[in-house]
């Protein structure tokens, strides 16, 4: 089989993760693997991995992203794919007109997935218009079933995104080094109880619900201490400023920690003590839910998305009614004053994600 997979940009997140991984997992099984997209940091692991890697402005949500429909038409003709597999709304309208131009009898199968809860609207349906649509949860099976009705149920195949078990071992410690190197940069966090909120800094992620939750601990538990794991790119400057102020004025300085955007996220989420998901909306995974819960640090969450579905399969202590702010703090103040254990991860695995892909794959280009 030759695969064809389209995505705006090659540079971080689980959009680009999935995409290395399926192209991996093509080139070990013996297929062929193409990604076409505008480019970014991940295309030389991408390339060293075995996969062939095209270039094209397909990442831009503007008018002028229409010029590319003759190119990718081209693009496809040339490289003959058996199978287009679009990630995302640019290139899936793109991937939509430069298909039409193209004889039904030498067309590719076309395969989506739908990796968010995109705002609802015709923009977004072009998600759904593929002949399978992958899932990467269940909660964006009901998103799709529920707001895109010209999507028949048979053609949605749930493919939950998973991690590899040896990248995140049960029971893993950051080596010394890395240890050592920590508290030379961040002396506050040694001995602390560090409670980890990974991601990028936007008003998504539920900063000011960590910030109050700081304020609430500081007296009874002046050993918490929370770690923020994650960078603000240049629109969000201002918001981690506003963050920052607002930490001041509460005299939290010493109590919360920024430590930005860091590729080592399997030792900071190896190191904390408790690890939290408090994202404003519904989360359609949660991959680093997954990924803390695996190397066995405790989760505590809001009970919605994918989060909720990884929390009740593989730690249901964890799980908060949403903004029940009363229930969090009672949560994180338990797992502050008594060890929580967490089982080995036996379920969400890279290996089955693959497999499953791989048999959709398989099965569209035998079926008529």
């Amino acid at each position: 089989m030759k695969v064809m997979q389209l995505l705006p940009e090659l540079n971080s997140g689980g959009v680009e993760r999935g995409t290395l991984e399926i192209a991996r997992a093509l080139v070990q099984a013996g297929h062929q693997s193409v990604v076409v997209s505008h480019g970014g940091r991940l295309v030389a692991e991408l390339e060293a991995q075995g996969s062939k890697h095209c270039s094209l402005a397909i990442h831009k949500k503007a008018l002028s992203s229409l010029w590319q429909i003759a190119p990718l038409r081209a693009l496809i003709e040339k490289e003959q794919p058996d199978i287009v597999h679009v990630r995302s709304r640019v290139p899936a309208w793109l991937t939509h007109f430069a298909l039409k131009g193209i004889p039904k009898a030498t067309r590719p199968r076309l395969i989506s997935t739908v990796h968010g809860f995109y705002s609802i609207n015709r923009y977004s349906q072009i998600m759904t218009q593929a002949e399978k649509v992958i899932a990467v949860s269940d909660s964006v099976v009901d998103y799709i079933t529920q707001n895109y009705k010209n999507c028949p149920p048979q053609d949605i195949v749930r493919i939950y995104r998973g991690i590899d078990a040896k990248a995140f071992p049960h029971g893993y410690m950051p080596p010394k080094h890395w240890q050592n190197q920590v508290w030379q940069d961040f002396p506050e966090l040694k001995d602390k109880f560090l409670i980890c909120l990974p991601g990028r800094i936007t008003r998504l992620k539920g900063h000011e619900t960590l910030i109050t939750l700081m304020q609430q601990l500081k007296t009874q538990f002046p050993q918490a201490h929370a770690v923020v794991v994650g960078g603000a790119d240049p629109k969000k400057v201002a918001y981690l400023d506003e963050l920052k102020n607002t930490i001041q004025s509460k005299d939290l300085s010493d109590q919360i920690t920024f430590v930005g955007h860091r590729s080592d996220i399997r030792e900071w989420l190896a190191m904390s003590d408790l690890v939290l998901s408090l994202s404003n909306q519904a989360e359609t995974f949660g991959r680093t839910v997954l990924e803390a819960l695996s190397v066995g640090t405790p989760v505590v969450g809001w009970q919605r998305g994918g989060v909720a579905e990884i929390l009740s399969q593989l730690y249901p202590q964890g799980l908060v009614a949403v903004d029940d702010q009363v229930t969090l703090l009672q949560k994180i103040q338990q797992h502050i004053q008594t060890l929580k254990q967490v089982a080995p991860v036996t379920q969400f695995s890279l290996d089955d994600m693959c497999q499953q892909t791989l048999a959709l794959y398989e099965q569209i280009t035998t079926s008529k």
